[in-house]
């Protein structure tokens, strides 16, 4: 099972996560998402935890926790491809159809 956490302190390594989910059981993986310029973390991050019964009570004891005096999300995460395809569908279409109203104004000037 992939989970998403959040709200994390931007002290947090791959490491520190791996060993908050690692007392419910196996953990595949546990990345802390960095931002790719700053090379900063960006506050999330995804573990991973082959048995789903683990995975599970770990989501429901850990969500809300506090880390670093910060209350951290904790839940199953959503496929990429759906939350982009959703936004981008919509975005883009708002933004055509709003430069198309712009040119008819600029051509008033």
């Amino acid at each position: 099972m992939n989970i998403y956490v959040s709200n994390l302190s931007f002290n947090v390594e791959d490491e520190d996560l791996r060993e908050f989910f690692a007392e419910y059981g196996e953990v595949s993986s546990a990345r802390v998402i960095m931002d790719k310029f700053t090379n900063k973390s960006r506050g999330f991050g995804f573990v991973e935890m082959p048995d789903e019964t683990a995975a599970q009570k770990a989501i429901g004891e850990l969500d809300g926790g506090m880390v670093e005096g910060r209350a951290i999300r904790v839940s199953v995460a959503k496929p990429r491809e759906e939350r982009s395809s959703t936004g981008g569908n919509g975005g883009g279409g708002n933004r055509r159809s709003f430069s198309g109203s712009n040119s008819g104004g600029g051509s008033r000037w």
